[in-house]
């Protein structure tokens, strides 16, 4: 592996198939480790699972670059991740890894999608929040909605849970909070031409910016810290190491 890619619901079809870049399913607790023992120069973290699987631990990105991996977060899980650890050396890419890192969103929430499977290519079923908030401030700016009318819908949003937070929902519990139904109608009828994916440019974004920077890998990634091997990163190794001898254990 050189270039190892964790993405899923938030990734173009244009961007997902690149050449040079090896691409996996979203990142859940143990891949970045696993990942990491096969050797990658960089890795480039965009979606990661939080609910269903264990999330991915800081943990295994420090591991990675205290061992020379340039590694590189944006637009969901990656974003979150790169604003938590910047200060480490993770590199974080977009306007959504820029908002988590100066606090103007904090919640891992305003990542979140429900997605279908792999197998359709990871298809977003609802909207995340930051995607919700860039096409409302868009739709303001566009006129469509009114200040009151914008704040509003945001807060529709922000109380719908996000497996079940969808365009139809969210106007329909806007319009029930006050909102007119002819501005509901008319941002209905604006997302239809306009609707914008942000968190899709951050991760394009992230994927041209290691693609720029390929040659540049050959050079490990150098840290201020040392890697400090705790009983529980043991026990994370633990539970993901490759057992040769598990058949056996297995069998006896």
């Amino acid at each position: 592996m050189t270039i190892v890619v964790f993405a899923g619901p938030s990734l173009d079809r244009a961007d997902s198939n690149v050449p040079g870049l090896t691409y996996l399913p979203p990142a859940a607790e143990g891949d970045i480790y696993r990942a990491t023992r096969e050797g990658p120069r960089a890795i480039a973290l965009i979606d990661g699972y939080f609910e269903a699987q264990p999330a991915v631990w800081h943990k295994e990105i420090l591991w990675a670059m205290s061992l020379g991996i340039h590694v590189f977060g944006a637009a969901s899980m990656g974003a979150l991740r790169a604003a938590e650890l910047w200060a480490f050396g993770m590199q974080g890419v977009g306007a959504i890894y820029r908002a988590y890192r100066c606090g103007s969103i904090i919640d891992d929430a305003e990542v979140a999608v429900l997605h279908g499977p792999a197998e359709l290519g990871y298809p977003s079923v609802t909207e995340a929040l930051v995607n919700v908030r860039a096409n409302l401030s868009r739709a303001r700016a566009s006129g469509v909605l009114s200040r009151a009318a914008r704040r509003r819908v945001l807060q529709s949003a922000q109380s719908i849970y996000y497996k079940d937070r969808t365009w139809e929902r969210i106007l329909a519990q806007a319009v029930q909070s006050g909102v007119a139904a002819e501005e509901a109608a008319a941002l209905k009828t604006w997302l239809k031409a306009n609707s914008f994916d942000l968190k899709r440019r951050d991760a394009g974004s992230l994927i041209r910016l290691v693609k720029e920077r390929e040659r540049t890998f050959d050079r490990p990634l150098e840290v201020s810290y040392e890697f400090e091997d705790t009983t529980f990163w043991r026990d994370l190794v633990d539970r993901h190491e490759p057992d040769p001898e598990g058949e056996l254990k297995d069998a006896i």
